[in-house]
């Protein structure tokens, strides 16, 4: 009996949670279209987000690349399928693996990043004083980063699929002595343009969700330090998941199209 109870309270709260951050979204999507416009605080969320995230998905999708196509040359090669590999590393690392893991590598970082620095501000009591002061917080606080993790993720994850690419690219230079041309003619040819739409348009709902499970976690942060720590880290897992699920999605209705 204890024990249906506990798992009933965790759905009750589950969807209780889900409510709660979809009336969260709906006051962003309602506020971000309102004046005052706060542009240099989104410039500089943008550079926080993006600038600052620069390395660290420069470097994962380098070694995304590099690990992509030395575990798969050796199985191709039995099959006299080398020459496919450019082909094969472009689409996957188009398509899906750079798109999701590097949304993973932004939710680590930037997702936890804001709900500890909106926890922080909430627990110091800084969010209480601007709506006394008679700022509106969430206009400058959430819409701000919100707007700048959509914006910023796509162009991450463009940044961290090109050296991921190369990274393979060296690889094959190295081992198969391909030419940069020959190569990348081979990874272009094997995309389409109907390939590029989706997945990029899927990393902008990566952006949103990251910057939407942050900043709601960090903004209705508990009190005391605890809550801050548990507002970073349950943002990162909740963002994690929302990707997941956000791709699953996009993949289904992709495939839907195709079908048609």
């Amino acid at each position: 009996m204890h024990g249906i109870k506990g798992i009933s309270g965790k759905v009750a709260g589950f969807f209780r949670l889900s409510g709660e951050l979809s009336r969260f979204a709906g006051r962003y999507f309602a506020e971000v279209w309102k004046p005052p416009f706060e542009i240099r605080e989104l410039l500089h969320q943008c550079y926080s987000v993006g600038n600052r995230s620069f390395p660290l998905v420069g470097i994962t999708g380098f070694i995304i690349g590099l690990v992509l196509t030395l575990q798969t040359r050796p199985t191709l090669q039995e099959f006299g399928a080398v020459s496919w590999i450019p082909s094969m590393v472009g689409i996957s690392i188009v398509r899906e693996i750079g798109p999701v893991i590097i949304a993973l590598v932004c939710a680590g970082r930037v997702a936890s990043g804001i709900g500890a620095e909106l926890g922080s501000m909430r627990v110091t009591e800084q969010i209480d004083a601007m709506e006394v002061s008679g700022t509106n917080p969430f206009k400058f606080l959430v819409v701000t980063r919100i707007t700048a993790t959509t914006l910023m993720v796509p162009v991450l994850v463009i940044f961290g699929d090109v050296l991921a690419l190369y990274g393979s690219f060296l690889i094959e230079h190295l081992k198969g002595n391909v030419s940069f041309q020959l190569y990348f003619n081979q990874v272009f040819n094997s995309l389409e343009f109907s390939d590029l739409i989706p997945d990029t348009v899927k990393t902008f709902f990566f952006g949103l969700a990251i910057g939407l499970v942050g900043c709601f976690k960090g903004y209705y942060c508990a009190k005391g330090t605890v809550g801050v720590g548990t507002a970073a880290n349950t943002a990162v897992v909740a963002a994690s998941m929302l990707i997941f699920i956000l791709d699953f999605i996009a993949v289904l209705i992709s495939d839907i199209f195709y079908e048609l």
